[in-house]
């Protein structure tokens, strides 16, 4: 799957992107149709702890899903939009499938 990360106002670190590119590779296994996905990684200005903004938009034929988690940090946001996103993914399999 071809994913595409972009950091919004800040410059991530190589090992953070890899991460992300791993997580969402593991989207395969629940459905693997998936076109490509967008990751923006983004930092807010509060003095709050969970400042760490992660959207994903993912494409599938006929769908879109998309995915905003705010955490402490930016694995957990994006462990947390992944697992989001594979619970939607199994229920749109599920639902093809009753169709089928």
């Amino acid at each position: 799957m071809k994913v595409n990360a972009q950091s919004v106002n800040f410059v991530a670190d190589g090992k953070l992107i890899d991460f992300v590119q791993k997580r969402m590779d593991k989207l395969d296994q629940f459905y693997d149709k998936v076109i490509s996905s967008d990751v923006y990684l983004k930092v807010d200005n509060t003095s709050a702890k969970e400042n760490k903004i992660v959207e994903i938009k993912l494409l599938v034929p006929r769908d879109k899903f998309i995915v905003k988690k705010q955490c402490k940090s930016f694995e957990e946001a994006v462990d947390s939009a992944c697992s989001s996103l594979e619970r939607q993914l199994v229920k749109k399999k599920e639902k093809l499938r009753a169709k089928a």
